[in-house]
């Protein structure tokens, strides 16, 4: 379930006045805009206002040829047909952001972040998305609305843009401090700012805004003030069973990831499905394959890979990998004792490992051809919706083709994310991916299973190579063992975590 969808959705039922019904006997909105009139008039007699502060407060109201218009403090009226976004239940009416609220921008003040060193950390101090440090002092002593007025947040709204102050604190020149003759009113509009698309009030790229002007021209469907006390009561109890909704699925991912872990431990293990004996052995596979790379080696067709690991158990029981000259011992999360009739090897025992051409605009020649990245390589799938192309020679393509059953292995971005190619169309890759292609019949979907096993325990990233971008080097990947069971037992284990998984994304998608 899309909990922020659903959120969403129910944000837009209430602004539309489909969330609670409508009772005949509420007082109208036009009435209650006609109230906050007064009160904005009685506060600029009592100097609580100025008088610029509500020169642009309007009316707007619906003509005889059933057009809405808005007449201004100066008399003027223009029609405004064309913004009203959709039409209002009855008792409802549309106004302007500015002529309900009370904007107190000009008492908030910025305080630098070496300012707020050294002092007492009591009071909340405020920015544009939230709370952001606390200080020795604070400007405000109620509750007021505030609604970012700069940053990222505006359009990325990975966190509310309206939400609200209380108690003693301290605001910053990034949030709009908004205030209404009715604080109740505050209410709705927090949830009416977060429901809408501010698109059309904020300015800038680089640095979106979202000035007080196009703020105070935000237009606003008004629902009935008893209306208001229902939908907030309704809203903040649908809103809380959300929560819980988003706290369960996040519990249930967590224990889902787990279990997907716990079962990935049992397949490496030889304990998900049963062996047979009568399976032939890894040992002969090995055996088969190393066969095979000798003939290609005297044929000149592949070169010997000096890479290339043994893993081996030592007089004193421990395992250790041996790669050319080099030998040190394998770390005992890598080792378990393995069935019979299984054994252990590295992928360059069983595999030719290469990775893409790198993309280079100055140096590639040749024709287009589209190309896969490590982001187009998801867990077991392939994502084709955003290629690329880039230039290959003819010579090129036969060292950089990926072909059916090719598994992939991200070298950069999310390191060790693993798919395997099932087109029967081939297809080119860059030097973000390692390809794996396989020897023999070894079963390439086992070896995508075994990398997300490694990824699960956080052991891929441990190993990688770089300090702010993680590189899996084909050194790297070349020295990881893996545990290898009899073709037939590689096929039953890959079956069995098809099914299970399937099964485990269902659960999650509902």
């Amino acid at each position: 379930m899309d909990t922020k969808a659903l959120r969403q959705k129910i944000l837009d039922l209430a602004i539309r006045g489909k969330l609670v019904p409508q009772d005949p006997n509420d007082e109208p909105a036009s009435v209650l805009l006609e109230r906050i009139r007064e009160q904005k008039q009685q506060m600029v007699k009592e100097g609580k206002l100025k008088k610029k502060d509500i020169k642009n407060d309007s009316v707007i109201f619906v003509g005889e040829d059933n057009l809405h218009y808005e007449k201004f403090a100066d008399g003027s009226v223009k029609c405004i047909e064309d913004e009203i976004p959709f039409e209002l239940p009855e008792g409802w009416a549309w106004a302007r952001f500015s002529t309900i609220t009370i904007n107190r921008d000009s008492e908030r003040k910025p305080i630098s972040s070496s300012q707020r060193t050294g002092v007492e950390k009591i009071y909340d101090y405020y920015g544009a998305s939230g709370k952001i440090d606390k200080i020795d002092k604070y400007i405000f002593c109620e509750r007021l609305l505030l609604i970012g007025e700069d940053g990222a947040n505006l359009v990325t709204r990975s966190k509310p843009i309206a939400f609200f102050a209380e108690g003693l604190y301290w605001v910053n020149n990034h949030a709009h401090c908004i205030d209404s003759p009715d604080k109740l009113l505050l209410e709705y509009l927090c949830f009416y700012i977060n429901a809408i698309s501010l698109e059309k009030y904020v300015t800038g790229s680089a640095q979106p805004k979202m000035t007080q002007d196009n703020m105070n021209s935000i237009l606003i469907p008004l629902p009935p003030y008893n209306e208001q006390k229902r939908l907030s009561q309704h809203l903040d109890e649908i809103m809380a069973m959300v929560d819980r909704i988003e706290i369960g699925k996040i519990e249930s991912i967590e224990l889902i990831s787990k279990a997907k872990s716990q079962i990935l431990d049992l397949a490496i293990r030889g304990k998900l499905v049963p062996q047979d004996p009568n399976d032939e052995p890894a040992s002969v596979l090995l055996e088969r394959i190393r066969a095979e790379k000798e003939e290609l080696i005297k044929q000149g067709k592949i070169k010997r890979d000096k890479k290339e690991s043994v893993i081996f158990k030592g007089e004193d029981n421990s395992y250790y990998v041996r790669q050319d000259t080099h030998t040190e011992a394998i770390d005992e999360q890598f080792i378990f004792e393995l069935p019979d009739n299984w054994e252990w090897c590295s992928l360059l025992n069983i595999a030719k490992m290469e990775l893409g051409k790198t993309l280079d605009s100055a140096k590639n020649t040749g024709i287009n051809y589209p190309y896969l990245r490590s982001v187009n390589v998801r867990w077991n799938d392939v994502d084709l919706s955003d290629l690329k192309e880039m230039r290959f020679e003819p010579e090129e393509l036969e060292r950089y083709t990926v072909r059916l059953n090719d598994l992939l292995i991200c070298e950069g971005g999310d390191v060790g994310r693993s798919c395997v190619w099932t087109d029967d169309k081939e297809i080119l890759y860059q030097n973000a991916l390692h390809r794996v292609r396989f020897y023999g019949e070894c079963n390439p979907f086992y070896f995508m299973y075994y990398m997300m096993y490694y990824e699960s325990l956080g052991i891929i990233k441990a190993l990688c190579k770089g300090v702010t971008i993680k590189h899996l080097t084909g050194n790297v990947l070349s020295l990881i063992p893996f545990a290898l069971p009899p073709i037939k037992e590689q096929s039953r284990i890959v079956e069995k975590l098809n099914q299970i998984f399937t099964l485990i994304d269902c659960i999650i998608s509902d």
